[in-house]
């Protein structure tokens, strides 16, 4: 029961991910989330690191496309300068907007990893889907209401999965 809350890896943020990991470890394709992944949750535009990290990620061949829970509008408003494709209302933790993007954009699972700062969302929906994940440290210390209560419950599954798993640390 725990393992469905254990990523696959742990990575300080999402702009430390290279094309390079993503090669080696033969993903071409990230779905990410995007308040306090991609940008601060209180925040309706990207920032030049994204734009750097997207336009590096993307010479290497790899696909970016945000999965979010969020409307389409604030999606739409947070990337319109940056050309992503987007799966809005993605429902994390249940495995639907993943779903939806392997099959819109013909992706394999094997070959894809979604990228979010929550266990509860975007993790279980991940494992779940049996596709990989990457868990990254929220962009900015403070949560919209709604996530501040999964953050609440987070600290006791983490707690449980340290427990489990000694050898999951942060790279």
């Amino acid at each position: 029961m725990l393992s469905k809350f254990k990523p696959t890896w742990m990575i300080e943020s999402i702009f430390s991910i290279t094309p390079q990991f993503l090669l080696e470890n033969h993903i071409n394709c990230v779905l990410t989330d995007l308040d306090n992944t991609l940008i601060p949750w209180n925040s309706k535009k990207g920032s030049e690191e994204l734009r750097s990290w997207l336009h590096e990620t993307r010479k290497y061949g790899v696909k970016v496309i945000v999965v979010s829970n969020n409307s389409h509008r604030r999606i739409h408003k947070a990337v319109k300068d940056y050309q992503l494709p987007i799966v809005p209302r993605a429902m994390k933790p249940l495995t639907i907007g993943i779903r939806h993007a392997i099959k819109e954009f013909g992706l394999k699972k094997q070959n894809t990893v979604m990228v979010g700062d929550q266990l509860l969302t975007d993790v279980v929906a991940a494992n779940s889907c049996r596709v990989r994940s990457i868990l990254v440290k929220p962009l900015v210390n403070n949560d919209a209401w709604n996530t501040t209560i999964n953050r609440m419950m987070e600290k006791v599954i983490w707690n449980k999965l340290i427990k489990k798993y000694p050898n999951l640390h942060w790279e």
